[in-house]
């Protein structure tokens, strides 16, 4: 038995095990935002809300492995050596905290988790792109610049990303499955294991157990953390953990089946029209410009967000992590580049938010909100703002 000789110490128990007990919405939260505060507009007392996030729930585990002896310790079980149980508490949430950062890149960098279905896929298309030079038509680099936007901004950053990870709008599900498909063109893989990867980044945001933080090495953030399985061996428990929403969709789930066929019937339709227009030469040129020199185009363009957008640029928001705003990135990977406002508000579907930063995603997402595909979209940072903003579009009215 405990006993306390200070009702402050009940306090600081309680308030202890409320943390505790409540560690899967905190984390949740962390995948909301990991603003402090604006950067130039420091001060005390203001507000950090930011938009609701939907709650992708964690089950509780009942014990923790202790880190110091290897041995069990159920969550509400004081060591006995701590009088009040409130340092147990603390290192009890810390270990939680780590066990839910796993698998970091010492975990995953083994010969057995090597992911060689992507080694293969990438060397693949790699591969393919030297014969770009020998095979160069201008109707295929019009093909290539076309499909390059199609997959990487309307499959990836608007599909993807703000749609499937982060739920910034809402829409029909049959809008979400063409988003999905779109995606899945963009050779990134299927939209389970891209989403769920991207939310423990966003949780874990270059800390450890960030999937890839430049922290571990610029080249392993831009291209070698994909050599190796993120979710350690365990697939299952890894896409119930990061995507629930999504794993529990059997469309969604269909898309890790539907990956390749879409490739397979991509290719053959850029190599059959290519041939019906201007013979076998035509036809070859469609099929390396606009399947796999597009293709991974687009990849290093979204390996630059991972890469480049945690390195150089500038910061609009004070964030827990090195996020930036990187023009050049912002290019390539149409609106992505300004990172450090989207890990500030990941919910929010606008990721410029001066008036120089220009998002052509964006521009999509409100012309998909005008033809009435997409609705509620998250165009605001907090709910103070978006109620500000409507009260002066009622008063203007």
């Amino acid at each position: 038995m405990l006993f306390f000789r200070r009702k402050r110490d009940v306090g600081h128990l309680l308030a202890a095990s409320h943390d505790l007990f409540n560690a899967p919405r905190d984390q949740d939260r962390s995948l909301m935002s990991t603003v402090v505060e604006p950067k130039k507009n420091r001060g005390p007392g203001k507000s950090k809300g930011n938009a609701d996030q939907p709650n992708t729930h964690v089950p509780e585990s009942t014990t923790l492995e202790l880190p110091q002896t290897g041995g069990k310790l159920r969550l509400d079980q004081p060591q006995a050596e701590d009088a009040d149980g409130f340092s147990s508490l603390v290192a009890q949430k810390a270990a939680k905290k780590r066990d839910l950062a796993k698998p970091t890149k010492a975990d995953r960098v083994r010969a057995s988790n090597i992911s060689w279905w992507a080694v293969g896929w990438l060397a693949m298309a790699h591969i393919v792109c030297l014969a770009a030079p020998f095979t160069f038509t201008w109707t295929a680099l019009i093909t290539a610049l076309v499909l390059h936007w199609v997959a990487g901004s309307l499959g990836i950053c608007l599909g993807y990303h703000r749609l499937l990870t982060h739920t910034g709008m809402k829409t029909y599900n049959w809008v979400r499955y063409a988003f999905a498909a779109i995606g899945c063109f963009a050779g990134e893989g299927s939209p389970l294991d891209w989403v769920a990867d991207h939310r423990k980044h966003h949780a874990h945001s270059d800390l450890e157990g960030d999937p890839h933080s430049p922290h571990d090495g610029g080249i392993w953030s831009h291209i070698f953390w994909l050599a190796f399985h993120t979710h350690n061996g365990d697939r299952d428990a890894y896409l119930t953990r990061w995507v629930p929403d999504l794993y529990k969709d059997p469309a969604m789930r269909a898309f890790d089946m539907l990956f390749l066929p879409i490739h397979i019937v991509a290719s053959f339709a850029l190599l059959g029209i290519g041939y019906a227009f201007g013979g076998w030469e035509l036809g070859v040129s469609m099929l390396v410009w606009g399947m796999f020199v597009r293709l991974v185009a687009v990849l290093h363009a979204t390996w630059m967000v991972n890469s480049a957008s945690h390195m150089w640029g500038y910061q609009n928001y004070e964030t827990t992590d090195d996020s930036r705003n990187n023009w050049l990135v912002a290019i390539v990977a149409y609106g992505e580049g300004w990172h450090n406002n989207h890990h500030a508000y990941p919910r929010m579907a606008k990721h410029g938010h001066k008036w120089w930063e220009f998002d052509i995603t964006w521009q999509a997402i409100k012309l998909l909100r005008a033809v009435g595909l997409v609705w509620d979209v998250v165009d605001y940072r907090t709910v103070a703002e978006k109620k500000a903003r409507d009260a002066k579009q009622s008063a203007a009215a």
